[in-house]
């Protein structure tokens, strides 16, 4: 988008509604586009997800989905709002705060890893689509009535939000690393880590460091069972600042 352009969200602007018939050229809708984007996405990257490309797939030229899509932020915000209308959360909270926000936290990360392109660009753009709309407001209806205020509400669940990203970013890494080096995260560790960590224990110039690889269980976790370590303690965090019942 230039400098001069006017800044105007997708979901401000109506879809085209055009019909296929004889002599038309076919018509597409966004939800279209941006299912392709996300499938382009998901196997090859989201810098594969191109309008020439989806075009390509669509069997269309790219300027004729510009008339749906006008901008690439456009689709990005589209794509993210897709992914998250997988999220399935109940109606509203249950009044249990602390299982709703683990519910929620839980089905973020899974969704994360199922689309490994979302949370960079979910943390790298503000972006309020309806259905990321509808994850927040259950997040911050988790913790309304807990006598928290609004502004705590809201810091918490942020808090709950930055946790849940950072560590599927930190577990795509992995993931990652292990595709291209071809070794999984136990050989990963014990034999391209392992030698060096062993010569830094060994060395006793980083004794909490060593503390942490010979006493620690949490090194020794699955993926998940991390991931719910780290979420009851931001759970606890949590509970310790909401005020007790009169």
């Amino acid at each position: 988008m230039s400098v001069d352009e006017e800044p105007t969200s997708i979901w401000m602007l109506p879809e085209r509604q055009e019909r296929s018939g004889p002599g038309r050229r076919p018509g597409y809708s966004r939800e279209q586009i941006t299912r392709t984007a996300v499938r382009i996405a998901d196997a090859e990257g989201v810098e594969a997800a191109t309008m020439r490309r989806i075009a390509g797939e669509l069997g269309t030229g790219a300027m004729s989905l510009y008339r749906y899509v006008p901008r690439r932020d456009d689709l990005f915000d589209l794509m993210i709002d897709l992914a998250m209308s997988e999220i399935e959360l109940p109606d509203g909270p249950s009044g249990d705060w602390r299982s709703d926000l683990a519910l929620l936290s839980g089905r973020v990360r899974a969704t994360g890893l199922r689309h490994p392109w979302l949370i960079a660009l979910l943390t790298g753009r503000p972006t309020l689509g309806p259905h990321l709309l509808r994850v927040h407001e259950f997040a911050l209806g988790a913790l309304d009535g807990t006598g928290l205020g609004i502004d705590d509400i809201t810091a918490l669940a942020g808090m709950l939000s930055d946790y849940t990203h950072s560590a599927v970013r930190r577990e795509l890494g992995w993931l990652e690393e292990a595709r291209r080096t071809g070794l999984d995260p136990e050989r990963w560790k014990r034999d391209y880590m392992g030698p060096y960590v062993r010569q830094v224990v060994e060395s006793g110039d980083f004794p909490l460091f060593s503390r942490s690889v010979l006493d620690s269980r949490i090194a020794h976790l699955t993926p998940e069972e991390r991931f719910r370590h780290g979420l009851d303690r931001i759970l606890d965090a949590i509970a310790a600042l909401i005020p007790s019942p009169p």
